[in-house]
């Protein structure tokens, strides 16, 4: 569970001293926190798939940040979001290449051929849900 193993890395983070990556997973377990308690469900652990997005959103944040310091012309802090971001794009899967969604897109529109627009999207997300699937960065963690 990626939950779990943000636990984990956050104790060696500690340990080693890493202040951004401390502060970076601080953050992300009081955002896992939040999300549990609106729901009710504090006391259990949030799925892989819930802790994705909620982890999709706050790289995204970081992402929104960075490109609003450098339109600021405050690149120390947008380099600061910017190395966030890539802590925490260490705990997603990885994107499908262009011509892996391409071939996805492909066989959905030749066996969808009479389905409408939202079907072929609905099977595509499908799809690529399932082609990303354990296709987690974890070698780029560090």
């Amino acid at each position: 569970m990626i939950e779990a193993q943000i636990e984990q890395d956050l104790k060696s983070a500690m340990l080693a001293r890493d202040t951004e990556k401390v502060s970076t997973l601080r953050g992300i377990k009081s955002t896992f926190l939040y999300s549990k308690v609106a729901a009710g469900t504090r006391d259990s652990q949030l799925s892989d798939d819930e802790a994705i997005k909620l982890m999709q959103k706050e790289a995204k944040k970081r992402q929104e940040s960075a490109d609003l310091y450098i339109q600021g012309g405050e690149q120390a802090r947008a380099d600061k979001e910017l190395s966030e971001k890539k802590i925490i794009d260490a705990y997603l899967p990885s994107k499908l290449s262009e011509s892996e969604l391409e071939k996805i897109i492909g066989e959905v529109m030749s066996s969808n051929s009479d389905a409408n627009l939202g079907q072929i999207i609905g099977e595509v997300k499908a799809k690529t849900a399932v082609a990303l699937t354990g296709r987690h960065s974890k070698d780029s963690k560090g």
